[in-house]
């Protein structure tokens, strides 16, 4: 299978609802490949739902959408057991989990002991409810989305949930051109409803696998490890990166490599995906707050500071 032409597939597929956002698609895309969960944090209206969705029908796979609110339990989200009468017995149901794409739609609304119940799915890729343990897909996949600006009635993820998502992307409000698109394309009816799956069941588990065999030599690996230890001996920030963010940052790079037609990891390919991997890992300071210091200002510095290794083209 040609991986650069399925990830050309989704990225067609998809832009027909979202313009002008392939290389939002394309890290979605890697978020995926390497088994992680991504956090789209962004306005209302940018798309992030839609993005979801058509994310979902492109692979062919199971989509479910969840609206977390401050109400919502935790069995509202991992199914809980009925008393069957007639079978004198408990019944499981399952709950919204049990799916391939789950849609965490405004992640933050809900309280963190509803925030927690998706810790284990997103960890461990199982549930457990009342001591037994249920399996989820094997292609499980989280998408949780949440509104930056709005902070009344919120519950801030805490560091743990965050670390567990491999990435955090922004959208961003589409150009001039994209959104001319966007509103030809809807005069009649809304796009999502035409796009159909362009992958089958062979070609997602290809996706899910094909970076096993991408190289990365060992002054790559040096060079994620350096990056990630500056943002743990860093005087602004209050708490560093974690070594999930070493493996996510690695794996991220394999997968990127990949969708450029390589076997093998080039220092760009951690460039690439640096600020999706670290960004919402990384905690300020209040005296770099005071001084109106960014993540993405730190982010940036590091850049510049690590330096790049050279791995000669005989040894890939």
């Amino acid at each position: 299978m040609d991986i650069v032409d399925l990830k050309n597939r989704i990225i067609e597929n998809i832009s027909k609802v979202i313009f002008g956002k392939s290389e939002n698609i394309e890290k979605l895309l890697i978020s995926f490949m390497i088994g992680g969960h991504v956090l789209l944090e962004d306005v209302p209206g940018t798309g992030k739902t839609v993005l979801a969705k058509a994310f979902a029908i492109s692979l062919g796979l199971n989509f479910t959408r969840v609206q977390f609110t401050p109400d919502l339990l935790p069995t509202d989200l991992t199914g809980l057991s009925i008393y069957d009468k007639e079978k004198g017995d408990f019944i499981f149901k399952p709950g919204p989990v049990f799916t391939d794409i789950l849609l965490a739609d405004e992640i933050n609304r809900a309280t963190p002991r509803t925030q927690s119940a998706l810790l284990e799915a997103m960890a461990e890729n199982q549930v457990t409810i009342d001591g037994v343990t249920h399996k989820l897909s094997d292609n499980f996949f989280v998408m949780a989305t949440q509104n930056p600006i709005e902070y009344e009635g919120t519950f801030p993820l805490p560091e743990a949930q965050l670390d567990r998502f491999a990435f955090m992307m922004k959208i961003g409000y589409p150009d001039k051109n994209g959104e001319m698109e966007m509103l030809t394309s809807q005069m009649d009816h809304h796009p999502i409803k035409d796009i159909k799956p362009v992958l089958n069941t062979d070609e997602v588990y290809f996706l899910r696998n094909a970076i096993k065999h991408v190289y990365v030599d060992d002054t790559i690996k040096e060079y994620i490890i350096s990056i990630v230890s500056r943002t743990r001996f860093n005087k602004e920030l209050y708490l560093g990166a974690s070594p999930r963010a070493s493996i996510n940052l690695m794996k991220g790079a394999m997968a990127y490599a990949l969708l450029k037609g390589r076997n093998y990891v080039i220092p760009d390919d951690v460039k690439a995906l640096m600020r999706e991997v670290l960004y919402h890992r990384l905690i300020l300071t209040p005296e770099a707050r005071v001084r109106m210091r960014h993540v993405d200002d730190l982010l940036e510095d590091i850049k510049e500071e690590v330096p790049v290794p050279v791995v000669k083209k005989d040894e890939v």
